[in-house]
């Protein structure tokens, strides 16, 4: 049931066309180079060559249940960042002072906007954006200030409940910030919930208030407003909406313009705010119901700052001279985090979004530049399903090039995979081969970090060569803040995500069920268990679930059950092998990772995503798939199949067809008989958040999945 499978360089190379002689003539020129310069690379770097096998965390105990600790924190946890900032708007007030007139907050200018007809008939908005404008980190808090001072003077109080529903942006931030300086509980939803899960947010929280854009107002709020009957203001950070007559009356819409123009009008007055202290709530968070309705998690100030803490130090040299790209949805928690770390560090925030991101990006008109392009960022968060696009994309494009092209970008990528697992660098290799594919994201990225799920081994190595950069693989959850662990930029080993971080703590729990426990050898197994100030206070209104998932010590620590089934190695480092949902008991008795599944299939280039199902009332695996369109379309014409795109997924000889490639790499990849999944149904229709699937961190959302296609789980289990 473990599904993490160690990759070797060896089982991660790309293949070669190249003639056997010239190909061995090749090896012994790169041999010859490897060995002029790996003597003065062993004197200047001998201590990166001995990093990856340094321990990393160790049990504080020699207890089989003992917590293990980063190596530096074993005598106590840390969990302030600043001395005297134990909340987030003296943190912010620190970082304002230190960094004053420093760059903080950047947006880029729409020049122009313009509809282009698509060959199918379909219609695409295209964007042309001009350079970045920045706001300081005075101006920010300033736009701040005001702007918690005007919603005081709308009826807003202390540490009662305010709803975010926006964009991932700068207004985001700042209402953020003013949030946090006021005392306002800040309620947080995904742009992409869908409308029953909004209600459910907002009128379990009670809110009078809520922040959002001119666009969700239109096309999500508008229709629901009328289901939120204490709803008295909705505040649009980017200008005022035409009004509609189907309103409800008592509800006033304001620009946030005007709203700051309210707290300055009031700040004559100088009335004095309530500050916060370090328990209470500065956010309630939604998850995005990855298992259901979406639960309010309570992030007090304190989690918040353990967890930035925790974070930053992981990350080496993190300053005034780092640029950060915000784009994945400041409702998660991977997102606010990252964007806090860089904020309290003097690091400059530029926004962008999926649709923005880079040159080709699907808003950016033909011949302008992405945002990426534009910014250079140096640091980046991302999401395992973007990753996996990226490298789809690129070597997409690396099959479409020259043969002579083609094996020249291989013999590259395999000489620098070698090279990494020895712990050593090739400069040349990144500067003539590697430097096009490292401008798609700005030419400029040190650390990538990558958190929100199973980053795949193939993925991650292709980063580490493509991008010149290490890939800090994270794990943490909504209730641990987001912190848990976080891998060191010096270790490329794949399949890991790191020791834990210097605010917490980590135990495996026995799960008898699932056959893991912490006396396992080689290595102990079980649920992973994380303690410290980063644990979150709980669901919002949900007792009996906050009872389930988490507790206290007998030292008065707090502790989260995670679900997730993890493994220590030696040196320290956490692995995620299972998870507890995952785990599906077939009508014979044996155990499948639904996870560990989908993980050893999805990165075949023709698949876009794929969801394994089973149930204990039959005795084998079944599979919803959506496959690549290119792929799909081109192994459809080498078969002698033809129809239209919906016609190809709904052909029972594609479906058999693309079984006998999953059957392949199923067994490629060591899966058991009865894991290998033996029918399928293939989906024109890709799954995105705003189809309510998958998550905004494209998680599966089996629930859904599983009503979505109810008639085909039927259908391939044989019942009428």
């Amino acid at each position: 049931m473990n599904n993490h499978v160690s990759s070797t360089p060896s089982t991660m190379k790309l293949k070669q066309t190249i003639n056997p002689i010239l190909l061995y003539f090749i090896h012994f020129i790169i041999s010859l180079y490897t060995i002029l310069t790996y003597i003065p690379f062993y004197f200047l770097c001998e201590s990166k060559q001995e990093k990856p096998n340094q321990i990393k965390a160790k049990p504080v105990s020699s207890k089989p249940d003992s917590a293990y600790r980063s190596i530096n924190s074993v005598d106590g946890l840390a969990s302030v960042l600043y001395p005297g900032c134990d909340t987030l708007d003296k943190v912010f007030m620190y970082a304002k002072n230190k960094f004053k007139n420093k760059r903080l907050l950047g947006t880029r200018e729409i020049l122009n906007e313009e509809d282009e007809i698509q060959p199918n008939g379909k219609i695409f908005k295209k964007v042309i954006l001009g350079h970045y404008n920045w706001l300081s980190y005075e101006d920010v808090f300033i736009r701040a200030l005001d702007f918690g001072n005007g919603l005081q003077m709308l009826g807003q109080k202390p540490k009662a409940n305010i709803a975010i529903f926006c964009e991932t942006r700068a207004e985001w931030m700042i209402a953020a910030q003013a949030c946090f300086m006021y005392n306002f509980q800040l309620v947080t939803l995904y742009a992409t919930l869908g409308g029953p899960a909004i209600v459910h947010g907002l009128n379990e929280t009670e809110v009078t208030n809520i922040i959002t854009s001119k666009e969700l107002l239109q096309t999500k709020l508008k229709d629901i407003v009328s289901l939120v009957p204490r709803l008295r203001h909705i505040i649009t950070v980017d200008g005022k909406p035409p009004t509609w007559s189907e309103f409800p009356k008592g509800v006033i819409v304001h620009t946030m313009a005007a709203v700051q123009a309210l707290g300055v009008k009031a700040n004559v007055e100088k009335k004095a705010h309530s500050k916060p202290l370090p328990s209470d709530i500065a956010v309630i968070m939604y998850t995005s119901g990855s298992t259901g309705i979406p639960k309010g998690v309570m992030i007090s100030h304190s989690n918040i700052i353990a967890s930035i803490t925790g974070m930053a130090r992981r990350i080496p040299r993190l300053g005034e001279e780092d640029v950060y790209i915000g784009y994945l949805p400041l409702a998660h928690v991977l997102e606010l985090s990252a964007e806090l770390v860089c904020l309290s560090h003097g690091c400059r925030i530029g926004y962008s979004s999926p649709q923005t991101l880079a040159d080709q990006s699907s808003k950016i008109k033909k011949g302008s530049k992405g945002d990426t392009s534009m910014l250079k960022p140096t640091l980046m968060a991302a999401v395992p399903e973007i990753m996996d696009r990226i490298y789809k994309n690129v070597m997409n494009k690396v099959n479409e090039m020259s043969a002579f092209q083609r094996n020249l970008f291989i013999l590259a990528y395999n000489y620098k995979m070698e090279q990494i697992s020895k712990g050593c660098s090739t400069p040349l290799c990144d500067r003539f081969v590697f430097r096009n594919v490292r401008r798609l994201l700005g030419g400029n990225i040190r650390l990538l970090l990558c958190g929100g799920a199973p980053l795949s081994a193939t993925t991650q190595r292709f980063m580490n060569i493509c991008f010149c950069c290490p890939v800090g693989q994270g794990y943490g959850l909504t209730e641990s803040t987001g912190a848990g662990t976080i891998t060191e930029v010096w270790d490329y080993n794949t399949g890991r995500v790191g020791a834990p971080l210097v605010c917490c703590e980590i135990k495996l729990k026995n799960w008898e069920e699932g056959g893991y426990f912490n006396t396992d050898k080689p290595h102990p197994r079980g649920e992973i268990l994380i303690g410290g100030q980063n644990v979150t206070m709980g669901y919002y209104k949900n007792e009996a679930k906050t009872k389930t998932d988490f507790f206290e010590d007998e030292n008065g620590q707090r502790w989260l059950c995670t679900g997730d089934i993890g493994e220590f190695d030696p040196d320290g480092c956490l692995k995620i092998i299972d998870r507890k949902k995952d785990l599906v008991k077939l009508q014979a008795g044996e155990y499948v990772s639904l996870g560990k599944v989908e993980a050893a299939l999805k990165n075949l280039p023709l698949i876009d995503n794929i969801c394994a199902y089973a149930n204990s009332y039959h005795s084998y695996v079944i599979g919803f798939v959506v496959p690549n369109q290119k792929e799909l379309t081109e192994l459809a014409r080498t078969k002698g199949f033809k129809g239209t795109w919906e016609e190809l997924c709904n052909s029972s000889e594609m479906e058999n067809e693309v079984l006998k490639v999953l059957s392949e790499a199923a067994i490629s990849a060591s899966l058991e008989k009865f894991e290998i999944p033996l029918k399928i149904r293939l989906s024109p229709d890709p799954w995105t958040p705003e189809t309510g699937l998958v998550t905004d961190a494209f998680k599966l959302k089996r629930k859904e999945l599983k009503t979505h296609y109810q008639a085909d789980i039927e259908r391939m289990y044989g019942r009428k």
